[in-house]
């Protein structure tokens, strides 16, 4: 029924064009209304948005300079700095969220009042796994763009292309380092993809998808596995270099795009496969002690540190597949059976979004 209804829905509004790839577009916002309406397991999840948006109604913004997460431990001052600061990317999403769907000014307002003072303060260092934290302010941007005070709207644009640029320049991609070809770059081809198609810069967009197609026959191997699995041995950075890329295909296809799932490199390498490979580990078929092997001393500090999960032995739980599982059902709808499993049939409004995305997308193909 609720297939049925989000279908007709799309349809009725089947001659307009995605003017938002990285968020929901206008139409599948009023699906998610209608949905919001009918569904009673999404409205019960849609009112603890709104609870949540109401409580950020009353919050203030904590911008940082500077995004300092890489390479710092649990408890670092710096870290526990960023990750207090970060805690406005949710708070500004879900405000342009309940904006979009309410269209009641006061979220709007607020949501510019968090994201403008980001802009203005931050500033990019050229670091992918730092920056990737940025996912939710250039979503937020995608939702309310249209609606922004041309002052404001000038001011992030600005603050997101300097992001881009100073990803493209960075000293971290240049030939030689590991930092230019391992889940490093995989996180920067997403940074620069999604900041491209939110502002429609067609020069930032050619630049991710002409990597891209590098970082694929470079990173993923024909067998599924990964550059980052044969360092770390370990699934999560196998699943933490195909989650940025997973994001970036979906980007790509809903911008009516090359189908960079299936997309094969010349010796045989594709997202799709480095997935597949990992399907009998999130089914149980096979196990895998993580990090055992790794090359990366920064894994072992985290050990010593004691941070759970990076002890060397550590057995790999499916639970932590998650988020390729849900990127990756938007491509291959065979694994919703799966996604059900491990999310225990949890189908929160989270999930709903991604749901919607991929359905419009099959709506017009």
């Amino acid at each position: 029924m609720r297939k049925f209804l989000m279908t007709g829905i799309f349809l009725a509004f089947a001659s307009s064009t995605f003017s938002q790839i990285i968020s929901l577009n206008s139409n599948e916002i009023a699906s998610l209304r209608s949905i919001v309406k009918k569904d009673p397991t999404i409205k019960k999840q849609y009112e603890l948005l709104v609870k949540q948006a109401n409580s950020n109604l009353n919050d203030q913004p904590h911008p940082i300079d500077t995004i300092r997460t890489e390479g710092l431990l649990k408890g670092n001052p710096q870290k526990v700095k960023t990750q207090e600061a970060l805690a406005d990317m949710s708070k500004m999403y879900t405000l342009a969220l309940q904006y979009r769907i309410t269209g009641d000014e006061k979220y709007l307002t607020k949501c510019i009042s968090f994201l403008v003072p980001w802009a203005s303060v931050n500033h990019p260092n050229g670091n992918p796994i730092d920056d990737t934290n940025l996912d939710k302010a250039v979503e937020t941007y995608d939702l309310i763009k249209d609606d922004l005070p041309a002052k404001d709207k000038i001011l992030i644009q600005k603050w997101l292309k300097e992001t881009a640029l100073a990803e493209i320049g960075s000293k971290r991609m240049k030939p030689g380092r590991a930092t230019a070809i391992n889940n490093w770059n995989a996180h920067r081809l997403k940074v620069v993809g999604e900041i491209g198609y939110a502002l429609h810069d067609q020069q930032l967009i050619d630049w991710t998808i002409e990597n891209l197609k590098s970082h694929i026959y470079i990173n993923l191997y024909p067998d599924g596995t990964s550059l980052d699995f044969k360092e770390r041995d370990a699934m999560h950075y196998h699943i933490y270099d195909l989650e940025p890329l997973l994001k970036l295909a979906i980007m790509i296809d809903r911008a009516k795009g090359q189908n960079f799932y299936i997309y094969e490199s010349a010796k045989g390498s594709s997202i799709k496969k480095s997935v597949n490979w990992l399907m009998p580990y999130i089914t149980g078929q096979k196990q895998h002690e993580e990090y055992v092997n790794t090359t990366v001393k920064f894994d072992r500090d985290r050990a010593k540190n004691n941070e759970p999960g990076f002890a060397p032995g550590t057995m790999f739980e499916p639970i932590l597949a998650l988020p390729v599982l849900k990127l990756s059902v938007y491509f291959d709808a065979q694994q919703l059976k799966l996604l059900n499993q491990l999310s225990k049939g949890n189908n929160n409004l989270s999930m709903m979004v991604d749901q919607i995305k991929r359905e419009s997308q099959e709506t017009f193909k």
